[in-house]
């Protein structure tokens, strides 16, 4: 019950979330008709599609995806004509004569009417004519899911498909419409009382038909799922957290478990997840079991078709895989929680490539510049990573699998089917066993006598394993979308230059900025020649999402630590007297600390304008 309510109440938000927007016009469409025999069955035949699409998308059935993508298309082309009929008369008319003799259902649907018909027969057609508005509307609506939806999401993948899943999807969708429904009945009353005072009634019929004919637009062009995605989940996912928090007081706050971003089921809000991986290097003489359990079949692995370039590979089919064990790798190059387990996915490659192991890399972008393919093949050529990766920009193999995490890690067997799965840093030697395991059914049974771990070189800088035990200090953004704990006087100006002064005396956790700062909704601008950052942390190591100003030139800082040098606690892209240079777009290690962790407060001085900073994260 407690979970049903939670659903509901996540549900109920998605009325503050912008991605709602593109359906909007779709449901006030009928905000002029009776909510009873309008509104009403238009909010059950979208909440009752969008259940139980999620329901059979959530458990993993890849041809549910393909139906859904051919039925959304569907839907965008009908929805599109009845938008035209609402803003072109004329084109209705012509639209509707064939139909005449069919009782003028589809005109009543499109004109929103029943004029024409008797009382009963006007009240069943427009009842039959929402409902199968709904139906369009919950075939293309993809909420921006919190914490919430996400963590239902991630249960009905887990679990498999149930009443239990539907019920709670339901619940989820049930809160949506009321809030929807709240929203339409006031918009209906709005519309009423213009067009009594103000003899409007064609213009604002237009009018719907005008947003309509957007919000098709907008779905069409992914609009839902990326750009407003991404506003989205910032609007609602702190309330969804702390309605987690206050609801499941035995659960395990995010942050404590190392999760340091909201979890979502879209990749906007997506969780960087940083999981215990206890010693980085397993000893070499680790052979996995001999008798391990058998794995279950969790879905089938979606098209890859959905990339918008490949590098290091053509690009792969179903086909290609077919007979081939695949780790598919969701990472982007600026998160710190990839690049740590970024050595042992490459030696995975490495170890058992002969025996049949494709390892493929989806790079999903969590920020703007990670979209520049460039930058991407750069980041590629400078971490070692030779095998295939697919550049998923449109985020199209991410929503094909509801994924929710950087990094997540997708194990498939021979014959195409998902067998296993991995969110987050930590249990190496279990991810190795599962691929072992599968290689041995694929016809490699030598696969499992090779030993575990990484032997040789321990990762360097920023690959190395994080101190799980010392970390007390979040993933933090310095964008106002997601920014929080930020302690310079007054809040962030939002996109516009404006000059602050750094915390006296900040609390562990608390930062500010100093100087002339422009703060976008995913980075701060340095707009003078000179600015700081300071924050009070405590972790051994402290990271920092950097790039140059928008001309590229090199941006010089210098660090300290408690006011003083780092010296021997300086980062790899940091010399011992604080100084360095910002190059290109990617994360920085700024501090790694050796010996007992405290809270110490850093500042970086840009000494040089046009320095873009975006998040921190630790280790």
């Amino acid at each position: 019950m407690l979970l049903i309510v939670l659903a509901y109440l996540g549900g109920a938000l998605t009325i503050l979330s912008p991605c709602i927007l593109p359906v909007l016009p779709f449901v006030f469409a009928r905000a002029d008709q009776p909510f009873v025999r309008s509104g009403l069955p238009l909010l059950a035949g979208m909440s009752l599609t969008f259940a139980l699409v999620a329901t059979l998308a959530a458990v993993g059935g890849g041809w549910v995806t393909q139906a859904n993508q051919y039925g959304r298309w569907l839907a965008i082309a009908l929805l599109a004509v009845f938008g035209l009929t609402l803003l072109l008369p004329r084109f209705a008319d012509h639209l509707m004569r064939p139909l005449v003799s069919a009782g003028n259902r589809l005109s009543n649907f499109a004109q929103g009417g029943g004029q024409q018909a008797r009382a009963g027969s006007s009240f069943r057609s427009s009842f039959r004519s929402s409902f199968l508005l709904g139906i369009a509307t919950g075939l293309l609506w993809a909420p921006c899911a919190g914490p919430i939806l996400g963590l239902v999401l991630t249960g009905a993948a887990l679990r498999g498909a149930s009443a239990g899943t539907t019920l709670l999807l339901l619940a989820y969708a049930a809160g949506a419409a009321t809030s929807l429904a709240l929203a339409l009945l006031i918009g209906g009353r709005l519309f009423t009382a213009m067009k009594r005072s103000l003899g409007a009634g064609e213009w604002i019929r237009r009018g719907i038909g005008a947003a309509m004919l957007c919000g098709v637009a907008a779905i069409a062009l992914g609009f839902d799922t990326g750009v407003l995605a991404r506003v989205s989940t910032v609007a609602t996912g702190g309330i969804e957290q702390k309605l987690v928090d206050k609801l499941s007081p035995g659960a395990t706050p995010a942050n404590a478990a190392g999760h340091d971003a909201v979890m979502a089921a879209n990749p906007a809000a997506a969780t960087s997840a940083s999981v215990d991986s206890g010693a980085m290097m397993r000893a070499a003489a680790q052979v996995a079991p001999a008798d391990a359990a058998p794995l279950p079949v969790e879905g089938v692995l979606p098209p890859l078709n959905g990339a918008v370039q490949w590098l290091n590979s053509p690009p792969l089919t179903a086909q290609d895989l077919r007979g081939k064990v695949v780790l598919i790798d969701f990472w982007t190059y600026s998160c710190i929680n990839c690049l740590r387990s970024l050595p042992y996915v490459k030696a995975w490659a490495q170890k058992y490539k002969e025996q049949g192991l494709v390892v493929i890399g989806v790079h999903a972008p969590e920020f703007a510049f990670e979209r520049n393919i460039d930058n991407v093949k750069k980041a590629t050529r400078d971490l070692g990573v030779d095998y295939p990766v697919a550049i998923d920009n449109n985020y199209a193999i991410w929503r094909a699998l509801n994924n929710e995490y950087w990094p997540a890690h997708y194990f498939v067997d021979a014959q195409g089917r998902i067998r296993h799965h991995h969110f987050g840093e930590g249990d190496y030697a279990e991810s190795e066993q599962v691929i072992q395991q599968l290689l041995a059914e694929a016809g490699h049974p030598s696969a499992s006598k090779v030993a575990l771990g990484i032997t040789g070189t321990s990762a360097q800088g920023v690959e190395a394993a994080a101190d799980n035990a010392d970390i007390r200090s979040p993933e933090t953004y310095i964008g106002y979308e997601r920014a929080e704990n930020f302690a310079s006087p007054g809040r962030e100006a939002e996109d516009k230059v404006h000059t602050y002064s750094a915390p006296t005396q900040p609390a562990v956790n608390d930062w500010g900025l100093a100087g002339a700062w422009n703060v976008g909704a995913e980075h701060a601008t340095l707009a003078a020649a000179s600015g700081r950052i300071v924050y009070r942390f405590h972790a051994r190591d402290l990271h920092l999402v950097l790039g140059p100003g928008k001309d590229g030139k090199p941006v010089r800082f210098r660090v300290s630590v408690d006011g003083a040098a780092p010296g021997a606690a300086h980062g790899s892209d940091v010399a011992a007297d604080g100084s360095g240079t910002v190059t290109e777009q990617r994360l920085y290690q700024l501090v790694r600390q050796t010996g007992d962790v405290a809270d110490h407060t850093f500042s970086i001085e840009f000494l040089d304008p046009g320095v873009q900073a975006y998040a921190f994260t630790f280790g």
